[in-house]
C-alpha cells in the first residue's frame, strides 16, 4: 500500500470533518439554523455532535503513519517531537480565545485574566500527548486495557463523585474541577453559568477517540486498502455503536461532558465512515469529487485556525448599524428565510477559508505543526 493510497481516505475524512466543523461554528445567526447543525441541548446527539470526536479520531488515524518512526530513535526525539506538538496545539488554542488581544473600543489590550483557557484545540493537544504516550511505551494489549479503564473509570467517578443527578450541568462533578483549577472566568459560559464542554476531566474519556482511531490506522497499514479491511472496520464499528447504544441507558449520550457511551458511538462511526471511504476511493476508485476536501485535510489545523481568526473580523469590523457578517447575513436574508440565510452565510464563510486552503495546496503550501 503506498503513502499516497494510505492517506487518501484520511485526507478526506479529514477534510471533511473539518468542513462541517467551520459550518456549524459560523452561522449567520446563532438559534436559526437547521436542527442538525445545533449540538444536542444535553443528552442526545446529533451530526454536529460527531464532528469534534471525528477531528480526535482522526488525529489518532494520522499517528499511525508516524509512531513507527520513533521506534528505532532516543526516548529524546519522541518526547521532543510530541511536547513541542501538544505545546503549540494548545497554545494556539489558547491565543485564538484571546484573540483579537486588544480591545479598539475600550483602546486597551484584553485582559488574560478573562480569557478562556480549555478550548477545542486545547483538547486536542491533550488528548494527543497522552494518546502518544501510552501507544509509544505500552503493549498493544496494555493499550486496549488502559482505554477500558479510561472509559470505565470515567464513568465511575462522574457517578460517584457528583451530586444527585451526576449526569446534569448542575451535578457533573467536572465541573467543580474546572472552577477549582481554572477558575469561573476562564470557562466558558455559553450555558449560562460557567461550564467549559472542554474541562479537563472530560478529556480523560475523549483521549479513546485518539486510540481508537490509531487502531484503525493501523489495521489500515497491516491489512491495507481491500475488502478486508473494511469488513472488520465495518464489523468493529458496528460492535462500538451498538456497546455505546446500549451504555446509554446507563450513561448517557453526551458530547458536553463527553460520555463513555459518546466515545463509542461516534468512533464506531467514524471507522464505518473511513471503512465506507476505502470501499469508494480505493475499490471502486472514485477520486473526481475528493478534492474538495482534500484542500481542508492538507492543512487542517491551520484552516481550522484561519477559520477562528476570520470569524472574529467578521463579528467586529463595524459596516453601517452593524457588523460585517450581520451585514452579509442579512444581504441572504432579502432572498431567503432567516434559517436558509444563516446557512448559506455558513456556507459562503466556510469557502473563503477553502480558498486560502487552495492557495495554499496550489503553492505546495503544507504547514505541520
Amino acid at each position: 500500500m503506498t503513502k499516497k493510497a494510505r492517506f487518501l481516505a484520511l485526507d478526506v475524512f479529514r477534510g471533511a470533518t473539518v468542513f462541517l466543523m467551520i459550518v456549524v461554528n459560523s452561522p449567520g445567526e446563532w438559534g436559526v439554523q437547521y436542527g442538525p447543525l445545533l449540538h444536542a441541548p444535553w443528552h442526545g446527539f446529533t451530526l454536529t455532535d460527531l464532528v469534534f470526536p471525528s477531528f480526535l479520531f482522526a488525529v489518532g488515524n494520522a499517528m499511525a503513519f508516524v509512531m513507527g518512526r520513533f521506534a528505532e530513535q532516543p526516548a529524546s526525539v519522541f518526547w521532543k517531537k510530541v511536547l513541542k506538538r501538544s505545546f503549540l496545539i494548545f497554545l494556539i488554542g489558547f491565543l485564538l480565545s484571546w484573540f483579537p488581544f486588544y480591545d479598539f473600543r475600550a483602546g486597551e489590550f484584553q485582559s488574560l485574566a478573562t480569557t478562556r483557557i480549555p478550548g477545542v484545540l486545547q483538547r486536542i493537544a491533550l488528548c494527543y500527548l497522552i494518546g502518544a504516550v501510552l501507544i509509544h511505551y505500552a503493549s498493544r494489549k496494555m493499550v486496549i486495557v488502559v482505554s477500558g479503564v479510561l472509559l470505565i473509570g470515567y464513568w465511575a467517578i462522574v457517578y460517584f463523585l457528583g451530586g444527585s443527578d451526576p449526569y446534569s450541568l448542575a451535578g457533573f462533578v467536572g465541573n467543580d474541577l474546572d472552577l477549582w483549577l481554572f477558575g469561573e472566568a476562564h470557562l466558558y459560559h455559553g450555558e449560562g453559568v460557567a461550564f467549559d464542554p472542554e474541562g479537563l476531566l472530560s478529556t480523560i474519556p475523549a483521549v479513546v477517540n485518539v486510540i481508537l482511531g490509531y487502531f484503525t490506522g493501523a489495521l489500515l497499514i497491516k491489512v491495507g486498502n481491500n475488502y478486508e479491511s473494511i469488513a472488520k472496520l465495518m464489523i468493529a464499528g458496528a460492535i462500538l455503536v451498538l456497546a455505546g447504544l446500549w451504555w446509554d441507558l446507563f450513561f448517557p449520550l453526551n458530547k458536553k461532558i463527553w460520555t463513555s457511551s459518546f466515545v463509542l458511538l461516534t468512533s464506531g462511526i467514524d471507522m464505518m465512515v473511513l471503512a465506507l471511504l476505502v470501499f469508494i476511493l480505493e475499490i471502486r476508485n472514485y477520486k473526481g469529487w475528493t478534492y474538495f476536501f482534500e484542500v481542508f485535510g492538507r492543512n487542517p489545523l491551520i484552516i481550522y485556525a484561519l477559520s477562528g481568526v476570520l470569524i472574529t473580523i467578521f463579528y467586529l469590523v463595524p459596516v453601517g448599524d452593524g457588523s460585517l457578517l450581520s451585514q452579509v447575513y442579512s444581504f441572504f436574508k432579502l432572498f431567503v428565510s432567516p434559517a436558509h440565510a444563516s446557512f448559506l452565510f455558513a456556507i459562503f464563510f466556510t469557502m473563503i477559508n477553502w480558498s486560502v486552503g487552495y492557495l495554499m495546496d496550489k503553492n505546495k503550501i503544507y504547514i505541520k505543526v
